[in-house]
C-alpha cells in the first residue's frame, strides 16, 4: 500500500467518524466543494486557490477533534494495560485550581472595578424560563434521548469491600469542558447572527424564591437575552446530542430520558453578572437536569471577567450554601462547558471598556430537561 493510499485510508475513517465530522457538517463541505467547483470551473488557479482555503479550514477542525479523541483513547489502552481499575480513577475533567471565595456567594461583590447594584438578596434564583408557551428559540421537543442520574458512592471505609454513600455535608462541583465546540464556520455565523440581532436582546429575567416567572432583579442578575435562535438552535442542539453520552460519562451521570429542552443567547457587557445560584432551584424549573454554556465573541476580545464560578456547597435547609472553593472557569472562544443544573455557580461582573454592543461577553445556554 503507497503513502496515498495509507493517508486515503485514514481520511475516509475519519469522515466516518461522527465525532469528527457530523452528517450534517459533511453535507455542507459537499455542498461547498460543489459550489466552489461550478463557480471556478473555468479558472483552474481560482479553483486550486479555493480548494487549498477549503482543506486548510477543514484540516484545523479536524485535526483539533481528532487529537482530543487520539488523545483519549491512548490514555484508556495505558489504563488498560496496567491493570488499574476504572474505580480508581477520578471521574470527571483534570482537576481546576480552587481557590478560596474572596467573597461568599451572593455576598458583596470585591471593591475594584464595576459593581452590581447593592441591597438585600434573597435565595438564589435560578434563569427565567417562558411561561406557557414559549416564544421562538426556546425550544419544547419532546426526546428520548437515554441520559444518566448522578450516584454517589464512596469507596470502602473498611476492609469488607462494602461502599458507603458519602455525607451529603459538601456538594462537589463537577463540570465536563470541551475546546472548538463547532466548525470555525459555524461559530463564526454565530456572532453574524447575534450582533445583527443588537435590538431583539431584552433585559435577563429570573424565578423569584416565590416562584413568580418573569422577574427583572438587577441586584441579582444582569444582562440581555435573545430567546430566538434561529438556525442555529438546532446547529448547537445536534452538536450537544452528540457529545451527551461522553459528557454523562465523565460526570458519573446514570441515564434517565431528555424530555424538553430550553436554549437562549446572552449578552454581557460592562457591569453586568449574575449572582450565585442553581438552575433547578424553584418548583416551575425542577426538571432540570444538566446545564451548558457555550462561549463566544468578536476577536479580539474586548472583555475582561465575566468568568464562571462552581461553587462546592451544602445543604442550609432547602437552599444550597457556597463552602468557600470553587472552580473557575474563564470564557474561551468556542468552548462548551457542561455542570449538573444543581451546581450552585455564578458569573463574575464583567469589564467592557468600550460598553458597544459588539464587545459583549456572549454565550449560548442551554438547559435539559428530564
Amino acid at each position: 500500500m503507497t503513502s496515498k493510499q495509507i493517508l486515503d485510508a485514514f481520511s475516509e475513517t475519519l469522515m466516518r467518524d461522527e465525532r469528527i465530522l457530523s452528517a450534517r457538517e459533511r453535507e455542507l463541505l459537499m455542498s461547498l466543494v460543489q459550489n466552489a467547483r461550478n463557480e471556478s470551473s473555468s479558472n483552474p488557479e481560482i479553483q486550486s486557490a479555493v480548494n487549498s482555503t477549503i482543506a486548510r479550514s477543514v484540516g484545523e477542525t479536524v485535526a483539533q477533534r481528532a487529537f482530543r479523541l487520539l488523545g483519549s483513547s491512548i490514555v484508556e489502552q495505558i489504563v488498560a494495560q496496567i491493570g488499574v481499575s476504572a474505580a480508581t480513577l477520578p471521574s470527571g475533567p483534570p482537576a481546576v485550581n480552587r481557590s478560596p471565595a474572596p467573597y461568599p456567594p451572593g455576598g458583596p461583590q470585591p471593591p475594584s472595578g464595576p459593581q452590581p447594584p447593592s441591597g438585600p438578596q434573597d435565595q438564589p434564583a435560578g434563569p427565567h424560563p417562558p411561561p406557557g408557551s414559549p416564544p421562538p428559540g426556546i425550544s419544547q421537543r419532546r426526546e428520548s434521548m437515554p441520559m444518566r442520574q448522578a450516584t454517589m458512592l464512596s469507596q470502602p471505609a473498611s476492609g469488607n469491600g462494602i461502599a458507603v454513600l458519602d455525607s451529603p455535608a459538601t456538594i462537589r462541583a463537577e463540570s465536563v469542558v470541551l475546546d472548538e465546540f463547532l466548525a470555525p464556520q459555524e461559530m463564526q455565523e454565530l456572532i453574524r447572527y447575534a450582533l445583527g440581532r443588537e435590538d431583539q436582546f431584552v433585559a435577563s429575567e429570573v424565578v423569584s424564591p416565590s416562584g413568580e416567572p418573569g422577574v427583572t432583579d438587577y441586584n441579582h442578575r444582569r444582562s440581555r437575552v435573545l430567546m430566538d435562535l434561529g438556525p442555529h438552535e438546532e446547529v448547537i442542539l445536534d452538536r450537544v446530542r452528540l457529545v451527551l453520552p461522553r459528557v454523562l460519562e465523565q460526570l458519573g451521570i446514570e441515564e434517565f430520558h431528555l424530555t424538553r429542552t430550553e436554549v437562549q443567547i446572552t449578552a454581557s457587557n460592562d457591569g453586568d453578572f449574575f449572582r450565585a445560584h442553581c438552575d433547578d432551584a424553584q418548583e416551575r424549573i425542577r426538571s432540570r437536569r444538566m446545564t451548558f454554556v457555550y462561549f463566544f465573541h468578536r476577536e479580539p476580545s474586548q472583555f475582561e471577567g465575566g468568568d464562571l464560578r462552581l461553587h462546592d456547597s451544602r445543604k442550609s435547609g432547602d437552599h444550597p450554601v457556597g463552602t468557600g472553593s470553587y472552580q473557575t472557569i474563564v470564557p474561551e472562544q468556542n468552548q462548551i462547558v457542561f455542570f449538573p443544573c444543581s451546581t450552585l455557580h455564578e458569573i463574575t461582573p464583567v469589564h467592557c471598556r468600550s460598553r458597544a454592543f459588539a464587545d459583549s461577553r456572549f454565550t449560548l445556554n442551554g438547559w435539559l430537561h428530564q
